[in-house]
């Protein structure tokens, strides 16, 4: 038996954090036709205002900052417009490329960000928009550089039932379709961090990390809007003394809202406060910054009651960041950049040819002719906390297996991270001809071989000396 006092708070870090948001609503009459049965191609107002919000996240020696940015944006659409923003970024900071993430809300009532698609209505405002986001993304992090202070990084876990299973069996066909399934469990893992000024606690900055599509509102809806995140923000920085909030979209290829693809931004709104009164739930049971419970001793009374107290402690200061390039298998039926465009040319319904218009990017995104496409995935260690961010739309598989990986961690895992190109499904999705595998370029079997990849990566990264049992049951162990 162990003499050693049991201690316990949430993982977290402490060093040198700054925060900054800037607006970057683009302009009504911007392109934004994210579904392929809308009507329209432009929008013709705002919902609720696009924000980008960054944290920068610095030690006290000479090391390059990191800097996690989180912008309301669908998608990168064709790899142009994530490579203009990053490269602009990196060069204008002076950081590497493995020190940054670009994290999109994945909101579906988001303008374009590809300027493949300049010949758009309304596409003639995507090239200057797309600057524009890069350089308020500059601007965002020199203040937050400008602001940064000592201060702690701290997560806590709550749970949040908006997000549902949308891999539903058709009743009226042998299909998977997009929506709601009542039948299957859904991971309602809700990470929410807290920033708080070591001087005197004050709070920040606040983050939510919570596996959900944004996509409340459907073809329907001809306002740009955050979906569910603005009011999720606004709920939790009114909590937060006004503190700005980063959402961070989760590992959520198979989850969105129950109710969804509709019009009313009223519906949105609602969603967005459930998960901000998740996230604030999850503040209040946080314990107070630079402190932990230790237990204490034992009182003999009708029972043998452990006495727990707080105590002070400060976080460790640990930053490592990583690059990580996963080769994924493509589909062999990955079809060229001709044949996607002769079929385009003969197409003449118009939901079916923005199916091929998306396809044709995702094919020059990931390379179509090759046997494998080289994707990034980014891995910060930041004192107890792990920050996995990658480019595609991973299975919730992804988080859960990573967290049962390393317990003792804050494992805060991002899709849609600084760019995009498809699904990343469980092997039986494809062979159930879901949705999600038959969008994607990648082969059966992706998903496992990437959580394999970037599992072992990570034991790597922590110089564990003997691989934890959790982490070798990685492979094979998501459901096939």
């Amino acid at each position: 038996m162990s003499n050693k006092p049991l201690s316990w708070s949430e993982p977290g870090f402490t060093g040198l954090i700054g925060v900054a948001r800037r607006d970057i609503t683009p302009p009504a009459g911007v392109y934004a036709r994210n579904w392929g049965a809308a009507a329209h191609d432009i929008a013709e107002g705002v919902h609720r205002p696009l924000l980008c919000t960054v944290l920068t996240i610095g030690s006290e020696g000479n090391q390059s900052p990191l800097v996690l940015a989180a912008i309301d944006a669908t998608w990168f659409r064709g790899p142009e417009g994530a490579l203009l923003i990053r490269e602009h970024v990196c060069r204008e900071l002076g950081v590497p490329s493995s020190a940054l993430m670009i994290s999109l809300s994945h909101t579906h009532s988001g303008p374009s960000l590809s300027p493949a698609e300049l010949n758009k209505p309304g596409g003639s405002l995507i090239k200057p928009y797309v600057e524009g986001v890069a350089s308020a993304i500059v601007e965002a992090a020199r203040a937050a550089l400008e602001s940064e202070c000592r201060a702690e990084l701290r997560f806590a876990t709550g749970r949040c039932g908006l997000a549902a299973d949308r891999d539903l069996q058709d009743p009226a066909a042998p299909r998977l379709v997009c929506g709601f399934n009542p039948r299957a469990r859904s991971d309602d893992t809700c990470l929410v961090g807290r920033v708080s000024r070591s001087s005197d606690g004050v709070t920040l900055a606040t983050i939510v990390n919570y596996a959900c599509h944004p996509t409340t509102l459907g073809a329907g809806n001809r306002l740009l809007s955050p979906d569910f995140v603005g009011a999720m923000r606004e709920t939790v920085e009114a909590h937060a003394g006004g503190a700005p909030c980063l959402y961070l979209q989760g590992a959520s290829g198979e989850l969105a809202p129950r109710l969804q693809y509709t019009a009313d931004t009223a519906i949105a709104d609602a969603h967005g406060r459930e998960l901000g009164h998740a996230a604030v739930a999850a503040l209040e049971g946080m314990l107070a910054p630079g402190t932990a419970l230790n237990m204490e001793g034992v009182v003999e009374s009708g029972a043998p009651l452990a006495i727990w107290g707080v105590h002070n402690i400060e976080k460790g200061s640990i930053l490592q960041s990583i690059e990580l390039p996963v080769d994924l298998p493509l589909k062999p039926s990955l079809r060229s950049e001709p044949q996607i465009l002769d079929e385009m040319a003969r197409c003449e319904d118009r939901a079916a040819k923005e199916r091929l218009h998306r396809e044709l990017l995702v094919a020059r995104t990931v390379g179509a002719g090759s046997e494998t496409s080289r994707r990034p995935v980014w891995i910060w260690r930041i004192g107890e906390i792990l920050l996995v961010g990658h480019s595609d739309e991973a299975y919730s598989q992804l988080q859960q297996q990573l967290r049962s990986a390393f317990p003792d961690f804050g494992v805060v895992v991002m899709n849609v991270v600084n760019g995009w190109g498809g699904y990343i499904c469980p092997a039986a999705r494809y062979e159930q001809r879901v949705y999600q595998a038959q969008q994607s370029p990648y082969a059966s079997g992706c998903l496992e071989l990437f959580i394999d990849r970037v599992g072992w990566t990570i034991t790597e990264l922590l110089a564990v000396q003997a691989v934890p049992e959790s982490a070798r049951a990685l492979q094979g162990s998501v459901d096939r």
